[in-house]
């Protein structure tokens, strides 16, 4: 009998432990397999947050302010928590190991990859697997020491997916070619930085699902967007699937060389991917077939309206099987990718409780999905789009609106709506406004005349995606409020010269009669032609569908040169790029503005209760967990930041908890 209350009690302890530890981790990117970035700690709240205080800071040595001879680095991660150790990566390539609790490097892991195959450097993170028990073969491991039974993997900057051991930083030669499989295999022929991973992949079911990054703009025959499984023992290849529609022709059949595998052309999936075990899915964001805003050569390899293009693809994780997809732009002219993670919730409706998963967009839609199905929770209308007018391109004649939640974002911008500092510059953004192709959303871009693009490529939403919080079931997400005034410009009307230089932001299109010259639409002054805020925080209550909070978000204090030593900017409200957690405790903490702080934010209200100066832009999403040893939550945020925003760049990761009493 004693030993059976033994037994009992041990069980009970070992739960709560369990639980414990669960609520205080952060195993994955978004926080859990479901991308919520939710956290149930509790120790810093809205009563404390004030006396947080740096714990420690850990420079990698990764910037190219540091390496100029790198090409322009971007400290984008979000740092993962296993055995009380922190793994994340850096732009240029390598993975890093710390002590959660004081920042002491346990290890420093270098893919070496090939210099100067990217134009900018980024990786937004790392993922883990544990061994389950039982090697290939069904050989049983029983050594505790033995190598890579727990492995970090990483995307690195010239498309390799590598595995390195978490105890020691070693590589796992086992996995694939020692250690690393070669993503360009079966691609055909890639240009130099043409292909990268800078998003983490996912791990589920000892598998290994990665997409990648495919450089925007470039050729009509780019390098596919092939998803695939990699073992994650062996680095041999499960499944792979090529996002092209069912019965398309294959390869060959469209001008692939032999020995190309898959698709060229088809679209990416560069986000971040989340999964539901239970139901053993995968959920992958896809971007549009290239060249983003020209697209009348697409009918000719079969994509037509895109099909997969800017959907969210539900796979069986064991097969790669399509078990449905979703479609939130028709025939993409706009570079509305999804960028955004989706986000896996327990919806409550007409008394049901309904699996979720809720998409965020550049257009300012949220689609809420039933996740076994893809079907629409709320109604989602097909609503007639403007049309275009040039020889050669074509439309789609609706495109999808949701009805639930509210549109986050206008729908385009008048001439009226022009903004400036002074009567001469909002008159000047005026008359760019009157001039232009301005027929609301989805207008198509125009030839030889700018058109309006409201909003703009940047969203909306974009890659920082959204944290939900289940206390007052909101979603919060940081949107932006910028506009983009691009140009389709004959290709022979651009001499040679003009095209390799950089200043001059042409896209290439190469295939296709037209360039696109790419602008944001800004005053004489350089600053943009709508009013403050151009970033705001929001959080949207999935009770009502309606906003329930936004406030601008960052100050000018660093974008104004020769004025960051001044502390008393306005909360202007400025572009991000990041995204925010959320916490039981009631706290939204964000970086991601092109100023240099991190905040924190009443999940509640949307009041800013505390923020921190810190070295660099902060354009990454933080994490919070409670340190195994001594118990107390840690709050840490990448703060190196970002080299296309031009914020300012550096390589530190910066650690905060609360003052000790």
């Amino acid at each position: 009998m004693k030993q059976l209350l033994l037994l009992t009690v041990c069980l009970c302890v070992a739960g709560v432990v369990a639980a414990r530890d669960g609520a205080g981790g952060w195993p994955v990117w978004g926080g859990d397999a479901a991308g919520t970035r939710f956290s149930g700690l509790r120790e810093i709240s809205r009563e404390n947050v004030n006396d947080l205080q740096v714990a420690w800071e850990y420079h990698t040595g990764d910037s190219s302010e540091l390496q100029p001879a790198m090409p322009p680095s971007s400290f984008l991660a979000t740092p993962i928590l296993h055995d009380n150790t922190l793994y994340f990566c850096s732009g240029f390539g390598r993975v890093f190991a710390l002590d959660a609790e004081t920042g002491r490097e346990r290890w420093v892991f270098d893919s070496e990859p090939a210099t100067g195959s990217s134009r900018t450097s980024k990786c937004r993170g790392v993922a883990l697997w544990q061994q389950s028990g039982a090697m290939a073969g069904g050989v049983q491991r029983h050594d505790a020491n033995a190598p890579c039974l727990t492995r970090v993997f990483m995307g690195t900057p010239d498309a390799r997916l590598v595995a390195v051991d978490a105890k020691t930083g070693k590589a796992c030669r086992d996995f694939g070619e020692r250690g690393a499989v070669d993503l360009t295999r079966g691609m055909g022929a890639i240009a130099e930085g043409e292909i990268a991973m800078t998003s983490p992949p996912l791990v589920i079911n000892d598998l290994v699902v990665q997409g990648a990054m495919v450089r925007d703009n470039q050729r009509i025959d780019s390098a596919g967007g092939v998803i695939r499984a990699w073992d994650a023992r062996t680095g041999e290849l499960r499944w792979a699937f090529d996002p092209v529609p069912p019965g398309a022709p294959s390869p060959a059949a469209v001008g692939a060389p032999p020995g190309q595998h898959y698709h060229f052309g088809t679209p990416n999936s560069w986000g971040v991917s989340s999964a539901d075990p239970a139901r053993n899915l995968v959920f992958l964001p896809f971007g549009s077939p290239g060249p983003d805003f020209v697209g009348g050569h697409r009918k000719r390899y079969g994509f037509d309206l895109g099909y997969y293009a800017n959907s969210v693809v539900a796979l069986d994780a064991s097969t790669g099987r399509v078990v449905w997809h979703f479609q939130v732009v028709h025939h993409d002219l706009w570079d509305y990718d999804l960028a955004a993670q989706p986000v896996l919730i327990d919806l409550e409706k007409d008394g049901f409780t309904i699996p979720a998963l809720v998409q965020a967009t550049k257009m300012g839609h949220v689609f809420i999905l039933d996740r076994e199905t893809g079907e629409p929770v709320f109604p989602v209308e097909e609503r007639p789009v403007p049309q275009t007018e040039i020889p050669g391109e074509y439309t789609s004649a609706t495109q999808p609106f949701p009805t639930f939640p509210q549109p986050l974002h206008p729908y385009g911008l008048a001439a009226d709506d022009a903004w400036g500092l002074t009567f001469f510059d909002r008159q000047a953004c005026r008359e760019k406004i009157a001039a232009a192709d301005n027929r609301g959303v989805f207008t198509p871009p125009a030839l030889n005349r700018h058109n309006i693009e409201y909003p703009g490529v940047a969203g909306g939403q974009n890659w920082g995606g959204l944290a939900y919080d289940g206390n007052d079931n909101l979603l919060i997400m940081p949107q932006n409020y910028v506009v983009t005034h691009n140009r389709l410009v004959p290709r022979a009307q651009i001499p040679l010269a003009d095209l390799q230089l950089e200043t001059a932001d042409y896209s290439p299109n190469t295939g296709t009669p037209y360039l696109v010259k790419h602008e944001v639409l800004l005053s004489p002054f350089g600053i943009p032609c709508v009013a403050p805020p151009w970033g705001t925080l929001l959080a949207v209550s999935l009770d009502t569908g309606r906003i329930a909070w936004e406030v601008p978000l960052g100050t000018p204090r660093d974008m104004v040169p020769g004025f960051s030593w001044f502390p008393f900017f306005p909360d202007m409200g400025l572009p991000s790029a990041g995204g925010p957690i959320v916490t039981a405790s009631g706290l939204v903490f964000i970086g991601a503005s092109m100023d240099n702080y991190i905040r924190a934010f009443d999940a509640r209200s949307g009041a800013q209760l505390w923020r921190h100066r810190l070295p660099a832009g902060g354009q990454a999403t933080p994490m919070t967990y409670r340190g195994r040893e001594s118990g107390r939550q840690f709050v840490v945020i990448a703060a190196g930041g970002h080299a296309f925003m031009q914020t300012k760049v550096g390589d530190t990761l910066v650690a905060f908890r609360l003052a000790d009493q």
